[in-house]
């Protein structure tokens, strides 16, 4: 079997083992989301059946626009807080001598933690299907390719604010500032169309407005991949463009870091 596909079966093993220990952390986080779910449902329901932003109800609007807004940041973070873990107990130093690639070592190590992220968005969008009746008429094979090029751009998202924390030691602000631009500009609470027209062209700018925009098309209006090529083409177009520079980025802020002895700094 290949070596890489070795360690990162290792490494989700072990990380299973530690979730399974720790059952009382997903039954928070459960609770949690139900709670979440919910609190959308109501505020649909306050606003009322008459507001349909691009022509669908309310709350499944919400539903996916949220729960990918949250999927993006959660699992941007996790790649931070995977280098600032090695920083903080000062193992990092230790890992980047190891025979694996530094930069490929803390994407690893980010994986699980990243899959979890996921798992959690695709039970966020199963509650609000099956327990608060969210309308769907979803194309399958639509889906699946906004899906894996939402996860390729946000991987990207999380390695480059994983090279921002080992440069700058800033990787939460970074996530927090990432946050507050896409919760703002993406549409996922609100149509873009309703933003003044210079911050709806900045909208069209960021990846996850494309990535929300095409999984409503997908799962809430049945789009086919011919009638969203557009929407497809530029979420496969992110996807390429910004993995293999934020990989590119994170090898040289680690070797960089290496020769400065600025590594361990957090």
């Amino acid at each position: 079997m290949n070596p890489g596909i070795d360690k990162l079966l290792a490494i989700l093993r072990r990380d299973l083992l530690v979730a399974i220990r720790y059952r009382a952390g997903f039954v928070t986080s459960v609770i949690g989301l139900l709670t979440q779910v919910a609190a959308f449902f109501f505020l649909s329901q306050a606003i009322g059946p008459a507001f349909r932003p691009g022509g669908v109800e309310y709350f499944p609007f919400l539903l996916v626009g949220t729960g990918l807004y949250t999927f993006f940041v959660l699992s941007t973070q996790a790649f931070v807080s995977t280098v600032q873990e090695a920083q903080a107990t000062g193992t990092i130093e230790v890992l980047m001598t190891t025979s694996t690639a530094p930069a490929e070592l803390i994407v690893l190590s980010s994986v699980s933690t990243f899959a979890g992220k996921l798992a959690n968005l695709a039970l966020y969008l199963v509650v609000g299907i099956a327990l608060f009746r969210a309308p769907i008429h979803a194309n399958a094979l639509s889906c699946l390719i906004v899906l894996a090029t939402s996860v390729a751009i946000a991987m990207a998202l999380g390695i480059a604010a994983a090279s921002v924390q080992v440069v700058l030691q800033k990787g939460s602000a970074f996530v927090w500032l990432l946050g507050s631009v896409v919760w703002f500009l993406s549409g996922a609470m609100f149509p873009v169309e309703s933003l003044p027209h210079p911050l709806m062209v900045a909208a069209r700018w960021i990846p996850l407005t494309h990535a929300i925009e095409g999984m409503r098309m997908a799962l809430l209006q049945g789009y086919s991949v011919s009638a969203m090529k557009t929407t497809l083409a530029i979420l496969v177009v992110s996807g390429s463009i910004l993995l293999p520079l934020a990989l590119a980025g994170l090898s040289f802020s680690l070797r960089k870091a290496r020769q400065n002895g600025s590594l361990s700094f957090y």
